[in-house]
């Protein structure tokens, strides 16, 4: 091979694998050594100047001057010396050129199979530099090929990578065919005697987080945390979120306008069913918010053995157990507790003592806080508007927070527009944000009761946050 053919290959080399300039003037003269090594020896000495203009190769072998010599690969005799130039003297050193073309068959191989050796590191070194944090980060790629159950994936932005993933991290339900475009999670980077493989899921519970994470703005921000996840692949995943903010109620990002954020990770899971609902620290509020969509009279608790006991009523019992008991299976892998459901019935016939239904909950501190505050220090009324609640005798937020629209627009010098903006404060400063959403297909509606097995059907409770009766758009998050 001349000079320039070298010089073309090693910069297609450099293309292909993405090598630095100064990459790949190492590899050359790494790959010039082991060829010179395996002509003089291994310990050969050499200095080799590369032309990257005209692709011109320059070697000289260095061999010391000695009276005997002990090594011939980097020492030569007086005598031999002075042949090429008579004023030698021992310890001088002998400066020989060496034209590529004396390299036999066997060194030009052993300069192939360094460079192929140090390119071969480097892709390991970048690999694991570029994947060692990314753990929990979606990736895109390719199917490449398919092979005893496992799919293996060539990756849109880092294709020497091998990415795998394994029979037991994919979604039976789907089934994809070499050169299909696919999504997937690392879920973890594996070394291997060949180097460092990642391994890719899309049946893990880190998989819907990823998906959250493209399509939720605040969960890129920080701003809305998934704090627990439970999924049985293919089949149906609950999330647990929380808000840093609280303005911004994080079932309803999650859900998204008219329920295009969840319905665009339904679409990736091929349909897999998702119930979205507010993570709380106490585990009682917890529990009963993890089984829905079903309404849960009462829970109680026991801490030491890290259970809870649900009540619900009659209606509600073969919703709250699910399909083959999957609504609460996943609502105790949410939770962290075992929770054990009971009927009105059953707990009552076991000997459950106090009230049965627990009365309304108490107004919030915050609540009483909101309806003592004053008009004047709200802030979103108009000066306008202001002094006409005050010359109707409406001065605080509790003296208006019962009025429906009827009312309102009988207060004197109340005009529609005024009516319209007044019904929009009630509402911002008296909704309850802690209600539970669930998306299954068209995210639009809410998913059907999970009859248990030889139970009657019985009425679907009311949507809550992400869902609407009938099949319409829930409301914007």
């Amino acid at each position: 091979m001349s000079n320039p053919d070298l010089l073309s290959a090693f910069r297609e080399l450099a293309t292909t694998k993405q090598l630095e300039r100064g990459e790949l003037r190492d590899l050359l003269r790494d790959g010039v050594l082991a060829a010179l090594a395996k002509k003089f020896g291994p310990n050969v000495r050499a200095e080799i100047d590369i032309d990257e203009m005209t692709g011109k190769i320059k070697i000289t072998a260095l061999f010391e001057v000695v009276e005997d010599v002990e090594d011939p690969s980097r020492q030569v005799t007086l005598e031999e010396a002075r042949f090429d130039d008579p004023a030698f003297q021992v310890g001088d050193v002998l400066e020989r050129d060496v034209e590529f073309a004396e390299f036999g068959r066997t060194a030009v191989q052993a300069a192939k199979q360094r460079i192929i050796q140090r390119v071969r590191e480097g892709e390991r070194s970048r690999i694991r530099e570029e994947f060692a944090d990314r753990v929990g980060e979606l990736l895109m790629g390719e199917v490449q090929q398919i092979e005893r159950g496992k799919i293996v994936v060539m990756l849109a932005k880092f294709r020497e990578a091998e990415a795998i993933i394994p029979y037991r991290e994919q979604n039976h339900r789907e089934h994809f065919h070499q050169n299909d475009s696919i999504r997937a999670v690392l879920k973890r980077l594996e070394e291997t005697p060949k180097g460092p493989r990642l391994i890719l899921s899309r049946g893990d519970p880190l998989f819907v987080k990823a998906l959250f994470k493209l399509e939720v703005p605040e969960i890129q921000q920080g701003i809305v945390e998934i704090r627990a996840t439970a999924r049985e692949v293919g089949s149906r995943t609950k999330i647990a979120v929380f808000s840093r903010d609280d303005g911004i109620d994080p079932v309803g990002a999650c859900v998204g306008l008219k329920g295009s954020r969840v319905q665009a990770v339904v679409n990736e899971l091929g349909g897999e069913r998702i119930d979205i609902v507010p993570w709380s620290s106490d585990p009682e509020r917890f529990a009963k918010l993890s089984l829905a969509p079903s309404r849960v009279a009462r829970v109680f608790s026991d801490p030491d053995a890290k259970t809870v006991q649900a009540i619900v009523d009659e209606d509600q019992l073969s919703l709250a157990i699910g399909r083959n008991g999957q609504n609460v299976r996943l609502a105790s892998e949410l939770t962290g507790w075992k929770i054990d459901l009971y009927s009105s019935r059953e707990w009552l016939e076991r000997g459950g003592e106090g009230p049965l239904f627990a009365p309304l909950p108490p107004v919030r501190a915050e609540e009483d806080e909101v309806a003592d505050v004053p008009l004047a220090e709200l802030g979103g009324l108009a000066p306008d508007l202001l002094a006409v609640l005050d010359a109707a005798g409406y001065r605080a937020f509790s003296d208006i927070i019962d009025l429906d629209r009827d009312e309102m627009g009988r207060i004197p010098a109340m005009t529609p527009e005024m009516v319209e903006r007044l019904v929009t404060l009630v509402d911002e400063l008296s909704t309850d944000e802690d209600e539970p959403a669930e998306a299954k297909g068209d995210a639009a509606a809410p998913s059907e009761p999970d009859a248990a097995p030889h139970e009657e059907p019985h009425e679907e409770p009311p949507a809550a946050e992400g869902g609407a009766p009938g099949g319409e758009a829930p409301p914007e998050a």
